[in-house]
């Protein structure tokens, strides 16, 4: 069973009380006061990690795809695993990273460009009900302008931003109007929301390509609120195990700044 639900966690907290009290029945028992001990204590540490560390503090997440390879690896296996990235032969490594995400960092520092994050998913990512988390990375501040070049990179505010090694390029122009490439012409990041790319830039369902449900306009914003933390630590599996890249990753080339327009089409649907 998997401890993803309130509920679950509420009753596995009341059985374990539960088993405290009919232990407590026999406390007399001078040889059952070890096993009552060690009870209160798993009592004790359960109720703080699932009750105040794993809410607040650190998570662990599963990176389910290749979206952002090579930075974080999913399943060798899975749809949209890159052949540029060399296949994981041990078994532990082809399952997938596992991270420990911070869930208190941005409660007192603002999210930087270049941080790695956890997310609630907007609806217009999945096309679905329900949630879901995703990882990515941190591309657009509010008020950024973004505009994305097929076959040369991602430019913020005019000036191309610099990836981590081994990163490819765009295979794709972006912002867009219907069929009309619109590769002049950029997305200004709405206040209290960011702009989210998948290291994996041609496999990844990230800003760029989140639509309308109904309406099938663009629609690439991720609300400040939907954040839920910021990727530190690879813990799984062990060949892996390191710290997971930031904002020191990229920077903005210090070459002087293009005008960059503002399409108008390209401007968010905000709720």
């Amino acid at each position: 069973m998997t401890l993803d639900q309130p509920w679950k966690i509420a009753a596995l907290i009341g059985l374990l009380a539960f088993l405290r009290i009919l232990w407590g029945l026999w406390r007399r028992a001078p040889a059952r006061s070890f096993m009552l001990e060690l009870l209160d204590s798993g009592l004790i540490a359960f109720v703080l990690v699932f009750l105040l560390i794993r809410p607040f503090v650190v998570q662990a997440f599963f990176i389910p795809s290749a979206s952002m390879e090579p930075t974080l690896m999913g399943p060798w296996d899975r749809p949209g695993a890159s052949a540029h990235y060399p296949r994981r032969t041990d078994l532990l490594s082809r399952q997938g990273d596992r991270i420990l995400v911070n869930k208190f960092v941005y409660r007192i520092n603002q999210p930087r460009r270049g941080d790695i994050v956890v997310f609630q998913a907007p609806p217009q990512a999945y096309q679905g009900n329900g949630k879901r988390d995703f990882v990515k990375r941190l591309i657009g501040l509010p008020g950024d302008v973004i505009n994305i070049k097929r076959g040369d990179g991602v430019y913020v505010n005019g000036r191309r931003l610099e990836d981590p090694p081994g990163l490819p390029r765009p295979d794709y122009d972006w912002p867009h109007d219907g069929g009309t490439l619109l590769t002049d012409r950029g997305y200004r990041v709405p206040e209290g929301c960011y702009f989210v790319l998948g290291d994996n830039r041609n496999n990844s369902n990230d800003s760029h390509r989140w639509t309308d449900r109904l309406t099938g306009e663009p629609r690439p914003v991720l609300e400040t609120w939907r954040l839920l933390g910021k990727a530190m630590v690879v813990f799984w599996p062990p060949t892996r195990l390191g710290l997971v890249g930031d904002n020191r990753q990229v920077r903005l080339r210090e070459d002087p700044a293009v005008a960059v327009n503002v399409a108008p089409s390209a401007e968010p649907v905000v709720p």
